[in-house]
C-alpha cells in the first residue's frame, strides 16, 4: 500500500469487488466555521458508491481539527468533579475550607450550595437523557464514583489540587456490588419476555439438546478523547461545546437541567474522538459545568479524569444469561427457554434483553425466554457499541456451535437447517436478508472447507489451531432528519445539518449524496454538522444516522434542484426563462431546454446571471404537515423512531463472522490469526468507510471476547483498573488480517438509497466467533467472557 513501508502483518483485502487503497497522498484539506471540503480538484471523489477518502481526515492528522474543549474562550476557568469513594450511604459532611482558601479558587459547590439543577426526562420516559442521576442534589450516595461535589479555580491545575483538600465524612449503608450476589434482588422486565407456543412441551420432544449459561462482565467504552465540555453563558443563552453523538438531544437535556426553553441552549460538536454510545447525551459533569457557568457569569471548562470516564459514565453491564436449545436428531431446533439477566443501577432501571436476538434469528416454533434487571451499586449502565445485541448473540451463537458438535454436522450447515424465511418474533417478512450469501462468501474466504471439524485436530509446532464462526444481526432505525442545501455563484455548494461526524465519515458521505443530485463534485460541496443551528437531526447511534441524514439531503437537494428549474423558467433575468419549468431539464450538471441535446447553463451560471450569490432549500423525510413541536420532539427524543418492524417489513443488518485463532499449548495464550466478515449492509455509500466501521467493529469484539473486564473491588465497589493500563483494549499488535466482504442488495425499505447500518454490525457475533474457534483448537468450551489463558488450564 503506497504510503505505508510494512503492512506485511495486517492486509486490508476487499469491501466487496473495490480494493482499499490507502489514503491519498497530497490532499488538501480547509475549514471555515465548522465547514469541512476537500480542495484538491486532482482527487478522485465522486458520488454515492464512490470509496472517497474522509473529508475530515487530513485535518485531523494534521491538528487543525478543533476538538470541543480546544475552544478558546476569554474569561475561561475550570471545573474540577470530585467523585464518591464509598458505594453506598449518605454524606454526613463536607468540609470545603480547605478547598475555598487555596490559591486560584474561585467556588466549591455542593448538594448544601449548588445552583439549582432540574431532573431531565430520560430516554425511556420520553427525553434524551441517558440517567436520571442529577448531581449536587441530594446527600445519596448511590455508587463508588458517583460525582458530589465541583470546584471551579481559574486554572486546571488550581481546580485539581482544591479538590483533593475535600474532606467528605460517610454514613455508610449495604451494598450489592455483584449481579451474583446472593442478596440481590432481579426485577422481571415483562416488556422483553419472547413468549409463544409451548416450549416446555416441545422441548421434551427434543433429541438433542444443550443448556448452559452464559456470561460477560461490565465493559468500558474508554474513548480516546475524554468526556469533557465547555459551558457559556452569555446574554441569557447557554453554549456549549461538547463532544456529543447527538447534539438535538444534549440540547434538550441541558435546558430541562437549566430551566431554559430550546432556543436559548446552544450545543455544537465540530469532532468525537470516539463515543461507542457513551457520548449520546450529556452526563452529570455538563450539568455542573453549566450550573457553575451561569452563577459565575463566565465560561466553565470541565474535563473528567481518565479515571472518572470508567467510574462516572456509563458502560455495558454485566449480564448473564440460562440458554437451552432443543432440536430433534437433524438439527431442526423445536423449543428454545432462556432467562437473562443485567445489572442496572440501585434506583435506575436499565435493560439489555438478552433474547433480542434470540427471537428472530432462527426458525424456532416454540420458545420462552425471560429477561430480568437487578439493581446494583453501580452507575447506570448505557449504550455500548451494538448494545442489545452483544450478549445475546453470544449465547445463541455459542450455544449453537455446541448444539452443532453434539448433533455432529457443520455449523454453517446447522445454520441453514433454522433458516427463518420470516421474522418468527411476528411472522413480518424480511425487507432483504442476504445471510445466505454471507455464510458462503465468508466460509469460502477463511478456507472453512479445508478446516478438520475434530476440535484439538490442527497444530502448528506448539499452537493449536482452531476455526470458528456466528453469524449477528443488527436493526435498521430510522429518524426523520433536515438539511439545508446552498448553491453558490461561484460554483461550489453547502450542505448543513445538526447531525455529528463521530469518526464514520458524515462528512463525506453528505457531500458525496449531494453531488449526484445536483451534479456538483463533492469536492467542491462544503459540509457543516454538530451544532444545534443548523437543521434538526437524530442521534449519530444505532447505526441510523448515515441512512436518516442522506435521506434528508437526497430529498433537499432535488428540492433545490427543482426550485431552480423553476427559477430559471420564471426569473426575468434568466437567459433560460421560459415561463414553465417543464421546458427546462437538468442533466450532467447543466440546465437546458429539453428540446436541446448538449450545452447549458450550470447552477452558477445562473445564479450569476440573475444577480444572485445564493440559493438556499431546506428538506428532509419528516412529512409536510410536521409541527415545529413534532420537529424538535424528533431532534431531541426518541419520540419520532421508527424501529425494524415498522412498515410491515422486518429491516435488519447481517453477518457472517469467520475467524481462525492459534493458541500456545503451553501457556493458553489466545491469538487471533484471520478474521472474515460477510455483511449485508445493503447499498454502500462509501465502500473505504464501511469497510473502516466493520473492521473498527470486528476489533471491539477482540477487545470483548479476549481483553475487556470492568475487575470491581467487592470490599467498596470501586472499579480498580479505571485506567487504559490495566482496563486491556486491542492495539495494533493484536489485530490480525481482516477481510470484509459486502454482499448486501439495496434496501429501500430501509432508506431511500438503499444502505442499511454499518457502523454496529461488525462488532455482531465476533465473541462468539472466537469462542468457537477457541474451543475448536483446544476442546475447551469458554462461556464467560473474556477468555483468559488461566480458564483454559
Amino acid at each position: 500500500m503506497t504510503g505505508f513501508p510494512d503492512m506485511k502483518r495486517r492486509t486490508v483485502l476487499q469491501v466487496g469487488t473495490a480494493a482499499a487503497g490507502a489514503a491519498a497522498a497530497g490532499l488538501g484539506l480547509s475549514t471555515s466555521a465548522g465547514a469541512i471540503e476537500a480542495t484538491d480538484a486532482t482527487t478522485a471523489r465522486s458520488g454515492i458508491g464512490a470509496g472517497a477518502v474522509r473529508a475530515d481526515g487530513g485535518l485531523k492528522i494534521t491538528g487543525a481539527a478543533r476538538y470541543a474543549i480546544e475552544q478558546q474562550l476569554d474569561g475561561l476557568v475550570h471545573g474540577v468533579v470530585v467523585s464518591s469513594t464509598t458505594p453506598s450511604g449518605r454524606i454526613v459532611a463536607v468540609d470545603t475550607t480547605a478547598a475555598e482558601a487555596a490559591p486560584g479558587v474561585i467556588a466549591v459547590y455542593t448538594a448544601a450550595n449548588a445552583p439549582q439543577i432540574f431532573q431531565a426526562t430520560t430516554t425511556d420516559t420520553g427525553g434524551a437523557a441517558v440517567e436520571a442521576f442529577t448531581p449536587l442534589r441530594d446527600d445519596l450516595v448511590r455508587y463508588n464514583g458517583m460525582h458530589l461535589a465541583f470546584v471551579v479555580a481559574g486554572t486546571f491545575e488550581e481546580a485539581t489540587e482544591a479538590a483533593h483538600l475535600i474532606r467528605v465524612d460517610y454514613e455508610p449503608d449495604d451494598f450489592i456490588i455483584d449481579l451474583n450476589d446472593p442478596n440481590a434482588q432481579p426485577e422481571p422486565m415483562a416488556g422483553a419476555d419472547a413468549i409463544w407456543g409451548d416450549a416446555a412441551a416441545a422441548m421434551a420432544t427434543a433429541a438433542v439438546t444443550v443448556e448452559e449459561e452464559y456470561s460477560h462482565p461490565r465493559n468500558y467504552s474508554a474513548p480516546m478523547e475524554p468526556h469533557a465540555c465547555i459551558a457559556s453563558w452569555a446574554d441569557d443563552r447557554m453554549t456549549v461545546w461538547e463532544p456529543s453523538q447527538w447534539v438535538g438531544g444534549g440540547r434538550a437535556v441541558i435546558a430541562e437541567w437549566m430551566g431554559l426553553d430550546l432556543d436559548q441552549v446552544q450545543v455544537l460538536s465540530p469532532y468525537v474522538g470516539g463515543g461507542f454510545g457513551s457520548k449520546i447525551a450529556p452526563h452529570a459533569h455538563v450539568a455542573m459545568a453549566c450550573a457553575a457557568s451561569r452563577a459565575l457569569n463566565r465560561p466553565v471548562k470541565a474535563s473528567l479524569t481518565r479515571q472518572q470516564t470508567f467510574t462516572g459514565i456509563s458502560g455495558r453491564p454485566a449480564a448473564r444469561t440460562t440458554l437451552k436449545i432443543g432440536a430433534d436428531a437433524e438439527g431442526r431446533i423445536v423449543a428454545i427457554e432462556q432467562t437473562g439477566a443485567n445489572e442496572a443501577a440501585i434506583d435506575e432501571s436499565y435493560m439489555e434483553p438478552s433474547n433480542s436476538v434470540t427471537k428472530l434469528m432462527y426458525a424456532v416454533p416454540n420458545i420462552h425466554s425471560v429477561h430480568s434487571v437487578v439493581p446494583v451499586n453501580a452507575r447506570r449502565p448505557g449504550w455500548m457499541r451494538a448494545p442489545m445485541e452483544t450478549m445475546s448473540i453470544f449465547a445463541l451463537e455459542t450455544a449453537m456451535d455446541e448444539l452443532s458438535y453434539k448433533i455432529g454436522i457443520d455449523p454453517v450447515e446447522l445454520r441453514l437447517r433454522n433458516w427463518a424465511d420470516r421474522d418468527p418474533s411476528d411472522n413480518t417478512p424480511w425487507s432483504t436478508r442476504q445471510l445466505r450469501e454471507a455464510y458462503i462468501a465468508g466460509a469460502e474466504a477463511i478456507g472453512w472447507s479445508a478446516r478438520n471439524p475434530e476440535p484439538r485436530s490442527m497444530r502448528e509446532g506448539r499452537e493449536l489451531i482452531g476455526y470458528g464462526m456466528a453469524a449477528g444481526t443488527y436493526p435498521i432505525l430510522r429518524t426523520p432528519a433536515e438539511a439545508r442545501i446552498v448553491l453558490l455563484a461561484d460554483g461550489s455548494a453547502e450542505v448543513h445539518s445538526a447531525g455529528v461526524d463521530i469518526g464514520t465519515g458524515t462528512y463525506t458521505i453528505l457531500a458525496q449524496t449531494a453531488a449526484d443530485i445536483l451534479g456538483i463534485p463533492s469536492q467542491r460541496i462544503r459540509v457543516r454538522l454538530g451544532d444545534t443551528s443548523l437543521p434538526r437531526s437524530p442521534l449519530a447511534g444505532g447505526s441510523q444516522l448515515a441512512n436518516s441524514l442522506t435521506d434528508a439531503v437526497h430529498t433537499a437537494a432535488q428540492s433545490a434542484r427543482d426550485a431552480v428549474l423553476a427559477l430559471a423558467a420564471s426569473d426575468p433575468a434568466s437567459p433560460l426563462r421560459t415561463g414553465d419549468a417543464r421546458d427546462l431539464v437538468f442533466s450532467d450538471g447543466m440546465i437546458r431546454p429539453a428540446r436541446r441535446l448538449s450545452g447549458g447553463y450550470s447552477i452558477a451560471e445562473l445564479l450569476q446571471a440573475m444577480g444572485r450569490d445564493r440559493f438556499e432549500m431546506v428538506g428532509g423525510s419528516f412529512a409536510a404537515d410536521a409541527t415545529e413541536a413534532t420537529r424538535n420532539a424528533a431532534a431531541g427524543s426518541f419520540a419520532a423512531m421508527q424501529g425494524p418492524n415498522s412498515n410491515g417489513v422486518s429491516k435488519h443488518s447481517w453477518i457472517a463472522q469467520f475467524v481462525e485463532v492459534r493458541v500456545d499449548e503451553d501457556f493458553g495464550t489466545v491469538r487471533v490469526k484471520r478474521m472474515v466478515a460477510a455483511v449485508d449492509s445493503g447499498l454502500i455509500y462509501n465502500p473505504r468507510l464501511a469497510e473502516s466501521q466493520w473492521q473498527g467493529g470486528m476489533i471491539m469484539g477482540i477487545g470483548q471476547a479476549l481483553l475487556e473486564e470492568g475487575v470491581i473491588d467487592p470490599r467498596d465497589g470501586r472499579t480498580v483498573n479505571a485506567n487504559l493500563a490495566d482496563y486491556v483494549v486491542p492495539v495494533n499488535a493484536d489485530v490480525p488480517e481482516i477481510t470484509t466482504i459486502s454482499v448486501g442488495i439495496p434496501d429501500t425499505y430501509s432508506s431511500t438509497l438503499g444502505g442499511k447500518g454499518v457502523g454496529e454490525i461488525g462488532i455482531c457475533g465476533v465473541a462468539p466467533a472466537i469462542g468457537n474457534a477457541v474451543f475448536h483448537a483446544t476442546g475447551r468450551r469458554i462461556r464467560h467472557l473474556p477468555i483468559k489463558l488461566e480458564k483454559l488450564h
